[in-house]
């Protein structure tokens, strides 16, 4: 099968449907995969047409970006490689952590080293930094950029009023915007469509979603021939993930992946995809047959009838305000009793 490619953001560059996390890789964590494996993934996903390879220089300090970068060196031109900075690389060093210029300026050319590149396709702020001013970062960003040591910007895991006063303002000054956002998305986690997804659709900014098989409960592995004392004691382990409402929607995954003849995962993945263009799911794998099941979500089509019922059993209360302003008394008074007349944008979600 071929992967076909969507825009980042508001640039014209292209990126897979589905983007390679290689959080799995390595083994310092203790869990992963050791570095043949992880070069087998990536050659799988890279044969499928697949260009989109998501990091971190955190992950297995420092390890997963050296095993990404001893399989770039003969192919780095094909691939858009994204990593991230912000987490502490050194907890009894203050400064190897935050959003800062200081820990901005050390962990890019640490990254570029242990990735073996001259310079990063998309660079990630990876988590919100209070103490930080993201007037600090913006600029600290932009000269990275004009420097050619980045050539895009996005950010992660970030309170929607974060993202837009920085993209406001590195509008106002003429710096480089947030062209992506990244943030946990899937059918069991959808309070991001209260503020932040509206967010990014103002801005036309891409949502690659992190986590979409929700630690695997969509997958399948937990409701497919499950005995209930198991279930119990997963559910605890899974910090709710396999409550009430998990289990409900992970079944309802699996009836439309049954009349499909397609895996769980592949449709979890699937609904990800047909929430629009701008929406692409990080699929992470530590095996060869995971990610090539993963990849087969690209065939999926969700009809109407399927979408409907997943929208249904996963759907979430917006609460306020949006529920208030979308009223109708609210939107009787907005925009009259004639309403249904105007011609009007395209209501945002």
């Amino acid at each position: 099968m071929e992967l076909r490619y969507r825009l980042l953001g508001k640039s014209g560059l292209r990126v897979s449907e589905l983007c390679l996390g290689t959080m799995s890789f390595g083994s310092q964590w203790g869990f992963g995969a050791d570095l043949e494996t992880s070069h087998q993934v990536l050659d799988a996903y890279a044969e499928a047409g697949g260009n989109f390879l998501d990091t971190a220089n955190k992950y297995h300090g420092g390890e997963t970006e050296e095993i990404v970068g001893a399989w770039l060196e003969s192919r780095r031109h094909e691939m858009v490689v994204a990593t991230k900075y912000t987490l502490a690389m050194n907890h009894a060093d203050v400064n190897t952590a935050g959003n800062h210029r200081k820990n901005m300026v050390r962990s890019v050319e640490d990254s570029l080293r242990r990735l073996k590149t001259d310079y990063i396709d998309l660079y990630w702020v990876h988590v919100w930094d209070d103490y930080t001013p993201f007037e600090e970062t913006m600029r600290g960003l932009d000269d990275l950029v004009r420097a050619g040591k980045v050539l895009y910007v996005g950010v992660s895991d970030h309170p929607a009023w974060v993202v837009s006063a920085s993209n406001m303002l590195a509008e106002l000054r003429g710096w480089t915007q947030y062209v992506g956002l990244q943030i946990e998305y899937s059918l069991l986690e959808r309070t991001v469509e209260r503020e932040l997804l509206p967010m990014a659709e103002h801005f036309d900014m891409s949502v690659v979603g992190w986590g979409p098989l929700s630690a695997g409960v969509l997958t399948g592995k937990y409701t497919r021939g499950g005995e209930p004392d198991t279930l119990r004691k997963r559910a605890n382990e899974h910090r709710g993930r396999l409550g009430e409402r998990g289990l409900r929607v992970a079944r309802a995954v699996d009836e439309v992946a049954d009349a499909l003849c397609a895996t769980s995962a592949q449709v979890a993945l699937a609904w990800v995809q047909a929430q629009g263009r701008r929406f692409i799911p990080i699929v992470g794998a530590r095996k060869v047959e995971q990610i090539r099941d993963s990849m087969g979500a690209a065939k999926i089509e969700l009809a109407p009838e399927h979408l409907a019922k997943l929208d249904e059993v996963s759907c979430i209360e917006l609460g306020f305000p949006m529920e208030f302003i979308r009223s109708d008394h609210v939107q009787e008074m907005v925009k009259t009793e004639r309403r249904g007349r105007i011609d009007g944008r395209k209501a945002r979600r």
